[in-house]
């Protein structure tokens, strides 16, 4: 295949990805809305149904006992129960939700992967070089991310927030961002992007889950503090515990920050031998500076002051808004050095 053979696959590659990531989101909105927990609503009721048609039966043997004429069922109970799985059977939901949504998650990572990979190939670069590649791949870094944490901690309640902010990412990338293949300025042609970019856009995708698990920590956090049976119903009702919540945002920041760190590193590893310093105050430079020294501040406050909970949520929040300040505010509203990116 030819170069723009490549980059026409790569565009409609980017295509099918969006529509995959869309039909996910919903599935994973369907499952925590009304998937199985609608079964398991419909079952309770039954089961309710069925105890006070066996509480009526003892009464009535009870009143046959007495002399009342009656007639009683004494298999009642087993009916009733049979009867209850029965209709539970009819009234459980056709689609798979939970299945749906894996599903195509998978497929649609695997397009998105495909989506970089032929970009790539029909460039004859590394497929980060400008805006639009930059944030296709932060997006493909932040579902994988999503996809190790949901089947390594039974974290699916994540699917929602996650595909929703990738859905956003591409569909800013498609419609704003989006640049034809072509090269990249001579500063970029360098190694150091395949090293110290990559582990920016690891660690940016893993944050990036993290910072979902807090935004459900805050939204949960408001539900609980109005009862424990607030959240009965609506998709809240999927999700864990803040404790929950709080201890998967530390998991996965303990694992994006030193990739962060080593981002950093090799950065002025590359500064130096691209511009001749390891360090000019660059605006990209502070703001990458800045998210790790709040980054920094969450995991020490956690581990030495035993901060959790509110707190700690609440750093883990600002160094996500910081992160998102560095690639969106950074980029459009300060002129520098990583201008070009």
């Amino acid at each position: 295949m030819s170069n723009a053979d490549l980059a026409n696959l790569s565009d409609k590659l980017m295509l099918t990805t969006v529509v995959m990531y869309i039909i996910a989101l919903v599935a994973y909105a369907a499952d925590m809305g009304f998937g199985r927990r609608g079964a398991a609503t419909a079952a309770e009721a039954k089961a309710s149904e069925a105890k006070a048609a066996v509480s009526e039966k003892a009464a009535a043997k009870v009143l046959v006992g007495a002399g009342g004429a009656a007639d009683v069922d004494d298999d009642a109970p087993a009916k009733a129960a049979a009867a209850t799985d029965d209709d539970v059977d009819e009234e459980r939901p056709q689609v798979d939700w939970p299945r749906l949504a894996i599903l195509l998650n998978v497929l649609g990572v695997g397009a998105h992967l495909g989506v970089l990979v032929t970009r790539g190939l029909s460039a004859n670069r590394w497929p980060w070089g400008n805006m639009y590649e930059f944030l296709t791949a932060i997006s493909f870094a932040a579902v994988a991310a999503f996809i190790v944490v949901m089947f390594r901690y039974k974290a699916r309640f994540l699917g929602a927030p996650v595909m929703f902010a990738a859905v956003i990412a591409l569909g800013v990338a498609n419609i704003w961002l989006y640049d034809s293949v072509g090269p990249v300025t001579p500063a970029l042609n360098s190694y150091w992007i395949a090293i110290h970019v990559s582990a920016a856009i690891t660690a940016t995708g893993a944050f990036t889950v993290a910072g979902a698990a807090t935004i459900l920590y805050f939204l949960k956090l408001r539900v609980e503090a109005r009862g424990p049976k607030t959240d009965d119903h609506g998709f809240l009702a999927r999700v864990p515990s803040t404790e929950s919540l709080d201890r998967l945002a530390m998991r996965v920041t303990m694992f994006a920050f030193p990739i962060w760190t080593a981002a950093i590193i090799m950065g002025a590893i590359w500064a130096d031998q691209a511009w001749g310093r390891y360090w000019g105050w660059d605006p990209k430079e502070i703001w990458s500076f800045v998210t790790w020294i709040i980054y920094a501040a969450y995991l020490h406050a956690r581990s030495t002051a035993g901060w959790k909970g509110r707190k700690a949520a609440f750093l883990s929040l600002l160094a996500f808004a910081a992160l998102l300040f560095n690639f969106f505010g950074v980029n459009y509203m300060f002129s520098g050095l990583h201008s070009y990116a």
